[in-house]
């Protein structure tokens, strides 16, 4: 009976620290944890979460056993997190049992689309916000060339690896110095519409409404944690379009 407890824990820890790692709520993390251990025949799960880790500790008749796993930031992947409710769901319904489920959670791997399809439509995305600013096409043709080459940046430095501050700092400097010869070269009906679009695909918007929500339902420190990495995010963002600014010598909007 030990032997499965443990087992089972196993699952629900690597169930949380792959939720947590691919940008779930907490909420979602602690409730799908629980939910999971409870479906396997324990009668107390309890949950405790932070920014970078997480403890969990079952119960089963009388015997205790907690288990620590740190949480690295894997990346949004929704579909990791999708495949996790999916399976806690089928636990619950009795359709898989805790070994069969630890082998579906082994099988999950983040798919992500393909890496110039990201591009084009995060090109279009961008240069739509600067046709619907009151851009012409000029405007929108070179917002889309500023934005899918920054994007393109942003994927060879992810592969790569590097810190995801110096990340976004590249990634808005580049694409700021190629909008910024709209400006200089007077494009489109406002250039400086082309600038301001442009970097948008930056904007750390998933992190930021999670850090809300976690704040708000109890997580302060979680929320804390994430605000804090958004707001340090934005800060590189800025820096990047600042030393742009500097070297074209075009400033403001």
């Amino acid at each position: 009976m030990t032997s499965q407890q443990r087992s089972i824990s196993r699952l629900i820890a690597q169930a949380g620290q792959m939720l947590l790692a691919h940008g779930a709520e907490s909420t979602l993390v602690g409730d799908i944890m629980r939910r999971i251990g409870l479906a396997c025949g324990m009668s107390e799960v309890e949950v405790s979460l932070s920014a970078s880790s997480l403890v969990v500790t079952t119960v089963q008749q009388g015997h205790c056993i907690t288990t620590t796993r740190r949480c690295a930031d894997r990346g949004i992947n929704m579909r990791a997190v999708t495949e996790i409710q999916r399976i806690c769901i089928m636990i619950e319904r009795g359709l898989l049992d805790h070994n069969m489920a630890q082998k579906k959670l082994n099988q999950i791997s983040p798919e992500r689309y393909n890496r110039w399809v990201v591009v084009v439509m995060i090109g279009l995305s961008c240069a739509a916000f600067s046709r619907l600013a009151g851009g012409d096409w000029t405007v929108f043709a070179i917002t889309f060339i500023a934005s899918a080459v920054g994007m393109t940046v942003r994927q060879e430095i992810g592969h790569r690896h590097f810190n995801p501050l110096l990340n976004f700092a590249a990634t808005a400097f580049v694409t700021s110095v190629i909008s910024a010869q709209a400006v200089n070269f007077q494009l489109g009906n406002n250039p400086t519409l082309v600038m301001a679009s442009s970097v948008l695909m930056l904007v750390p918007g998933f992190p930021l409404i999670n850090s809300v929500a976690d704040m708000l339902k109890g997580y302060i420190d979680i929320g804390i944690a994430r605000f804090v990495m958004a707001s340090l995010l934005t800060l590189s963002t800025c820096l990047g379009i600042i030393a742009a600014m500097s070297i074209t010598g075009i400033w403001g909007w």
